[in-house]
């Protein structure tokens, strides 16, 4: 079995826990590029490095390398011996990681980060469908009101649910240009879907 699905979406659609749940209905893993995204905000937090300054970034990666482990029910990010997980979902990297996420270079750094990892598996994230696995026979793109995503993140957060949604909208529009659904996507709305229904409604796709 070498199949590939993406599945990408927007900010809190919820695509990590659907992807989690895929991967382990099918005994495949998972890889959430998200992750990686995150890791390299949170190395760029912990080094105290100029978010905007792209070649600082890089050459950080270089000497501070990160590996993605994938799991079907979830993934880790180490660097060296410093797992970098549990550090991921902060409002810090919140804030950050769209502005990391916009450069080129490091767009181009997590995609071939994801290139060499083995096939079966389930792609997450924002472009997996589009520039990272285009020729991936399954695909799904998900989407979801902003408010449903505030009060799904606001159970992760300690912020309200309005700063929240706010931070959200922000980040719908930072990433339009990285975050849009592939031509051949199947687009599931996840607004008044439970996870269960989600699934249900890929994994079909994914058998018919």
């Amino acid at each position: 079995m070498t199949v590939i699905i993406t599945i990408d979406g927007i900010a809190a659609s919820g695509k990590s826990s659907v992807a989690s749940r895929v991967a382990r209905a099918l005994n495949i893993p998972y890889i959430s590029s998200g992750y990686l995204y995150r890791a390299v905000t949170h190395l760029v937090y912990v080094l105290q490095i100029d978010p905007s300054n792209q070649k600082a970034i890089l050459e950080a990666l270089e000497t501070h390398p990160l590996t993605l482990i994938p799991h079907p029910e979830e993934n880790e990010v180490w660097q060296g011996e410093h797992n970098y997980t549990s550090a991921l979902h902060t409002s810090e990297v919140d804030r950050m990681v769209s502005e990391i996420a916009q450069h080129p270079q490091v767009r181009d750094w997590v995609n071939v980060q994801l290139k060499k990892l083995p096939a079966p598996f389930v792609a997450e994230g924002r472009d997996m469908g589009t520039a990272v696995f285009p020729q991936a026979k399954h695909k799904f793109y998900l989407t979801a009101r902003s408010k449903v995503r505030a009060q799904r993140r606001a159970k992760e957060r300690p912020e309200d649910i309005a700063s929240i949604q706010a931070a959200l909208e922000l980040r719908d529009q930072e990433d339009q240009v990285q975050s849009k659904p592939a031509e051949d996507a199947l687009l599931i709305d996840t607004s008044d879907l439970t996870l269960e229904q989600v699934v249900e409604r890929i994994l079909k796709g994914v058998h018919t």
